[in-house]
């Protein structure tokens, strides 16, 4: 997995981790473990009766073991969408 991180440097990415929360940010580095350094990072949270919330949170690094998800965000696509309006349940952490 962690060759195919290498062209996530640099770039948005989203995150979900095992315990449901949802980053984003713009991935630095990584190491063997897929330890994260993220910057410019964002939590997202989602609710059902008001629009999302986000939290800036700077600089963060989450651990490897913590990793659900890891994509990269489009940002076209991500200009287009007003949080305000989008609604829904937050995410259960995994259960191994």
């Amino acid at each position: 997995m962690s060759g195919s991180l290498e062209s996530f440097v640099g770039q948005s990415v989203m995150i979900i981790s095992c315990d449901g929360r949802c980053f984003s940010g713009t991935l630095k580095g990584f190491d063997q473990l897929i330890n994260l350094i993220l910057v410019d990072t964002h939590e997202r949270i989602y609710s059902t009766t008001a629009g999302m919330e986000q939290i800036n949170l700077g600089l963060k690094i989450i651990r490897g073991d913590n990793v659900a998800v890891i994509g990269l965000i489009d940002e076209a696509v991500e200009q287009e969408i007003d949080y305000q309006k989008i609604r829904g349940e937050q995410l259960n952490p995994v259960v191994h």
